[in-house]
């Protein structure tokens, strides 16, 4: 299925393990890249086959054409992970990553195509939950200080302004495709969905965060860790362990 998938400009699959029978795929930030999710396709194989995506307009695809809305880059994404649906696959999305894993999740549902076994919403409020934001209309440094608000970004990036002048132009597509993102009322996906959430996220409340379990007709489960934005960053292991377990055992009904 798929002979040529391993030359998509998509996706980067750091730990090869074919063999493992069930799959992961990770879906990046707003300006965020593939390799943010290299420990955790370290630590996940070779129990797990992951695949992490790359958007465009980052490191290695600098020059193709950042995408300014959800929709497309959700058909885009489905178009790419279609070869990849030969075994059970999961999905984890951090913040604009969540957005585009429950999109895809409910574009493949509807196409008739296997959907994830299990849906991973890290750091992003529910998609019926929306806030007035314009991050993608302010000027450079505007976008740079968001970045830093956040911490999501590394701080060898923000203080190299010719590296950041490059990787800009897709950070404020990627925040214009979130921040209009509105979802289709009612919609809802039949994978169970997992929400990790900071406690202290500026970007998410406790309520908003609980408002994804009207978005699954299977289970539903959140867990709140301490830390803001980026709360993953410190809490690494525990939530690849609950991913893990959860992984495991979806895809054992599965088979």
């Amino acid at each position: 299925m798929g002979e040529n998938r391993e030359n998509s400009a998509w996706i980067r699959r750091f730990h090869p393990a074919p063999e493992s029978g069930v799959r992961l795929l990770c879906l990046p930030h707003a300006g965020g890249s593939a390799p943010f999710y290299f420990p955790m396709s370290r630590a996940l194989s070779p129990a797990v086959d992951v695949l992490c995506l790359q958007y465009p307009g980052r490191q290695d695809r600098r020059q193709d054409p950042g995408i300014d809305n959800i929709p497309d880059y959700a058909d885009a994404i489905v178009a790419e992970l279609k070869p990849w649906l030969d075994v059970p696959t999961a999905f984890f999305g951090h913040s604009m990553g969540a957005v585009l894993a429950y999109e895809v999740a409910l574009r493949l549902e509807r196409d008739g195509l296997p959907g994830p076994i299990a849906l991973f919403a890290s750091g992003r409020r529910a998609p019926s939950r929306y806030r007035e934001e314009n991050v993608h209309r302010r000027d450079d440094d505007g976008i740079v200080k968001e970045m830093q608000l956040l911490s999501g970004t590394d701080s060898r990036i923000l203080g190299d302004e010719e590296i950041l002048r490059m990787v800009l132009p897709a950070i404020r597509s990627d925040y214009t495709a979130v921040e209009t993102y509105r979802s289709e009322a009612g919609a809802a996906v039949s994978a169970p969905i997992t929400v990790f959430t900071g406690d202290s996220d500026p970007r998410t409340s406790l309520e908003e965060a609980e408002a994804w379990r009207a978005h699954t007709t299977a289970e539903f489960d959140i867990r709140v860790f301490p830390g803001g934005h980026f709360f993953l960053a410190n809490h690494a292991d525990e939530i690849i362990e609950i991913i893990s377990k959860s992984i495991s055992g979806a895809g054992r009904k599965q088979s």
